[in-house]
């Protein structure tokens, strides 16, 4: 018997969900464009993507059986710290487990009713474009060092006492409102 080959690019999850086998690999970031809008480049170049994907059937009532995969990506990228706006490494990684639906109005039923991640069910998954939407989800929304390397600069001091300050404008608009009402 011939054993079958799957294609991350072109998965198709219900042969892949029966045959219950595991996938792995490593993509070069830039196989992710999506996932660089935003970062720093990296001096030595971005790490590898590294990933993991299982398929596997698992029964429900009335004897059929539900199609799941079993997620897992990891790598790290280069953002700018929104504090001392020096670079940092940032480790991305999730850990995913996927419920397949076979239409939408499954899939918003499944969702409503489970805890796990429904997706509607295609002719071929591309993993690729799954990996890259679940990694950019796992970036930070304000990326910032634990502790910045180093100090931040001291704020401003207030403005001298030689400086002439300005009048307030709705000061004005209050003397000219009681000038009115007198």
């Amino acid at each position: 018997m011939k054993e079958q080959v799957f294609d991350p690019h072109r998965l198709d999850m219900r042969a892949f969900a029966r045959a219950g086998i595991e996938l792995a690999g490593r993509w070069p970031q830039a196989s992710l464009p999506r996932l660089g809008e935003g970062l720093l480049p990296m001096a030595d170049g971005a790490p590898a993507v590294e990933w993991r994907a299982r398929g596997e059937q698992r029964e429900v009532r009335g004897g059929s059986h539900q199609v799941w995969l079993h997620l897992t990506a990891r790598t790290t990228v280069s953002m700018e710290c929104q504090r001392c706006l020096m670079p940092m490494l940032q480790e991305l990684e999730f850990d995913r487990h996927f419920m397949f639906a076979r239409d939408e109005a499954e899939a918003a039923r499944l969702d409503e009713e489970s805890e796990d991640d429904v997706l509607v069910m295609a002719r071929h998954l591309d993993l690729t474009e799954l990996v890259e939407d679940e990694l950019i989800l796992a970036l930070p929304i304000v990326p910032r060092h634990e502790v910045c390397p180093e100090p931040l600069s001291a704020p401003p001091e207030e403005a001298p006492a030689t400086e002439e300050r300005r009048e307030n404008p709705f000061a004005a608009l209050a003397a000219l409102r009681r000038r009115t009402t007198d």
